[in-house]
Parts: C-alpha cells; sequence; structure tokens
C-alpha cells in the first residue's frame, strides 16, 4: 500500500489550499484515504445532482463494516484468494475517486477476486448473487474481476434484498480477452448503494459492461473504463426504470488511451411518479496517444409522468485530432401521444400501448444483455413495474 499511497501524493486533496472547482473529469483527485475527501456538501460536481443527504451512511468514517449483504458465487470455481489491502492484483489498477471508494476499500480487508484463467472460454455466466438482509448496518465491499490474456468469460453481479452497501468492483480485461460484466440492481425501496466500477482494457481486449438498475432508494453505480491497449474495445450499456421516491444514477467515463480503441456508450431510463428521478451523466476523453479512435455515447430518457426528473449530461474531451470519429447526444422526452394513438387506432388498449412503447425503448438493451434468462427475468421486471405504474 506505500507504493501505491506515495504515487499518489501528489494529487490527493488537501484541506488547507484554496478549493478550486475541478470540472474535468480526467483531473479528478484519487486516494486511498477517506478522510482526504472532505464529506459533499452537494456542490462539488460528482455530487451536484445526487442526494447527499441519503448517501451520509456511506460518507461516514467512523461507520463500523456489517455483515448484512451475503454473496454467493455460482460456481465457485473461479475464485481465488485475495487477503489483505495489499493482496495481488488488488489495486493494481482501480483508485478511490470518492469518499465512499476510498471507505469501501479501507473497511473490506479482504476482496472477493474472480479469474478467468488465460485460453478459457466460459460458457456459462458465472454469477455472483448478492443478497441484503437489512438497510440498518453499512455493508463495504471490494470486488475483483480479472480475465486472463484470451479468457471470454461474462459475469453477473445480481443484487436483491435490503442493505446500506458502498462497493467498488475493480476490473481488468487483459491481452486478447473478452469479458462482458452485468451488474443488476433489484433493491427494496429502503436500500441505499453506491458502486465504483473501474475496468481497464488491454491491447486488444474487449469489455461489455452493463448496468441494469432498476429499483431501490438511491442506486449510484459509476462504470469508468480506461481503454489502455492497442485495439481495445469497450462497450458501456445501461438502463434503468425509476419510480416514486427512486433515485437511480450512472456517471459514465470513457477513457480512450491507447491506439485505435473503440468505444461505444449507450444509456437509457424510463421514469414513473412524480418523485422518479435518474441521473446519468457521460464522459468521453480522448487521449493524445489515442490516434485512430472512435467513439460516440448517448443517453435516452423517457419520461411517463408528470413531475419525473431525469438530468442528462454528456462530455466529450478530445486531445488529438487524428481519429475516424466522436461523438456524443442526449434527449429526454415525454411519452409520444402519436405512438400510442397509433396503436390504439388499431385496436391496442391504451395501457398495452403503453407497455409496447416502454418495453420496446428499454428491450434494445435488454436484448443486449446476451444471457437469455436474465434477458426474460428483467423483461418481466420492467412489465411489472409499467402495471404498478399504471395501476396507482
Amino acid at each position: 500500500m506505500s507504493t501505491a499511497t506515495e504515487t499518489l501524493a501528489s494529487n490527493i486533496l488537501t484541506h488547507d489550499a484554496p478549493v478550486v472547482p475541478i470540472q474535468t473529469r480526467s483531473e479528478r483527485p484519487t486516494s486511498f484515504e477517506p478522510t482526504d475527501f472532505p464529506n459533499p456538501t452537494g456542490q462539488e460536481v460528482n455530487y451536484k445532482h445526487s442526494p447527499v443527504n441519503r448517501l451520509q451512511p456511506l460518507l461516514n468514517v467512523d461507520a463500523v463494516a456489517s455483515d448484512s449483504v451475503d454473496y454467493t458465487i455460482t460456481p465457485e470455481t473461479y475464485i481465488v484468494p485475495s487477503v489483505g489491502l495489499d493482496a495481488p492484483v488488488r489495486g493494481e489498477f482501480f483508485r478511490p475517486e470518492d469518499r465512499m471508494a476510498a471507505l469501501a476499500w479501507q473497511k473490506s480487508q479482504d476482496a472477493l477476486h474472480i479469474r478467468i484463467p488465460a485460453n478459457e472460454e466460459v460458457a456459462e455466466p458465472i454469477t455472483i448473487a448478492i443478497n441484503g438482509q437489512s438497510a440498518e448496518g453499512t455493508a463495504f465491499a471490494h470486488i475483483v474481476i480479472e480475465a486472463m490474456p484470451n479468457a471470454h468469460a461474462t459475469v453477473i453481479l445480481d443484487h436483491k434484498g435490503a442493505a446500506t452497501y458502498a462497493q467498488n468492483v475493480e476490473i481488468i480485461a487483459r491481452d486478447g480477452s473478452d469479458l462482458r460484466v452485468i451488474t443488476v440492481q433489484r433493491w427494496e425501496e429502503e436500500t441505499v448503494h453506491a458502486a465504483a466500477h473501474q475496468a481497464r482494457v488491454d491491447k486488444d481486449a474487449k469489455l461489455t459492461h452493463i448496468v441494469a438498475s432498476l429499483s431501490g432508494g438511491v442506486v449510484r453505480v459509476n462504470p469508468s473504463v480506461e481503454l489502455d491497449g492497442t485495439g481495445s474495445e469497450g462497450k458501456l450499456l445501461g438502463i434503468s426504470f425509476a419510480d416514486p421516491g427512486e433515485h437511480l444514477e450512472s456517471q459514465v467515463y470513457m477513457f480512450h488511451k491507447g491506439a485505435h480503441t473503440t468505444g461505444d456508450v449507450l444509456y437509457k431510463s424510463a421514469l414513473q411518479g412524480a418523485t422518479a428521478r435518474t441521473v446519468w451523466i457521460g464522459d468521453v476523453l480522448i487521449g493524445p496517444d489515442a490516434v485512430g479512435t472512435d467513439s460516440y455515447e448517448a443517453n435516452r430518457n423517457l419520461v411517463l409522468t408528470t413531475g419525473a426528473r431525469a438530468d442528462s449530461i454528456p462530455n466529450l474531451e478530445i486531445k488529438t485530432g487524428d481519429i475516424q470519429g466522436a461523438g456524443h447526444a442526449s434527449a429526454t422526452g415525454r411519452f409520444d401521444d402519436e405512438q400510442l394513438f397509433y396503436l390504439q387506432s388499431r385496436g391496442i388498449s391504451e395501457d398495452e400501448a403503453r407497455r409496447l412503447v416502454v418495453v420496446g425503448f428499454l428491450g434494445e438493451i435488454v436484448q443486449k444483455i446476451g444471457v437469455p434468462t436474465l434477458e426474460e427475468e428483467l423483461f418481466d421486471v420492467i412489465q411489472v413495474e409499467l402495471t404498478d405504474g399504471l395501476s396507482a
């Protein structure tokens, strides 16, 4: 830990220096020490759209780690020991960018480490079932997912139950590997969950990262992907469906560091209920050495009822002119009455027409998950959400 800490010393926050707001995603400071990050006020760029008051249990440096979250890994074949903060691989890439991630680092003395051996193609998904027993205590975790060279695998993080939970997920896709990581949040309404996913994708490797947040009081899953190696590819997909009182958030960062890298980001959200809230912030950085880059990010939001709010902020920073292409887009709109009228004019009831439109809207992402049983489960959850909303 000492070497990593010394390396970070130059960009750790200090409390006695004047505070200058950091707007550029790539300049955000990092530290393994929670107290290096002041308790947020809601004015900071990375908390401006977050319910800081509801996140307070995950910001408390005096919190005692509870065992209120259980883990079941299927199959267990790919678990490797990870004991202590200086365990091999842990921290090879991950650097906490906020107080919650630093707390999760410090209070998770042992990590859950999944390693897919080199040249192995795993046919069935590796599933980590994460079940919260209670939101009373505060649980912390650091999870490492490592695909060795030329390995192929899908790893699912499936969250259910009730919890107050700060989680780090460190993902490393080594040369030539093809890794798919899917994180599903189907929490109960009292849950507060903040997750920092950080991934490095090496030479000619591919990472598909999918976030599906379908329920929970506050769910903040922030994926950060560095396309480090030449020819590396990253695909970041996400869906969320917010009901009244739910805050579902993702702050996405794609860093094109290596040459001839390809990035694709698409997130979609649906919202119903006067207090439903989603937040999407998408940052793409094309570095000075990322020649030949092809990158695009988009966010689409469908507001189903009056009073629901979707915040959508795309950002693009380019430091080289030698690229294939780069762009971003964002759109938020209400339910399309013309689509509804068209379907009703063909004998489809209003409720069924609404279901068809919303399922079709979110289904574009669900169908890209690549795990048929999980796709079916998520479609069922969306149907239930819609039915509950229509009957409310």
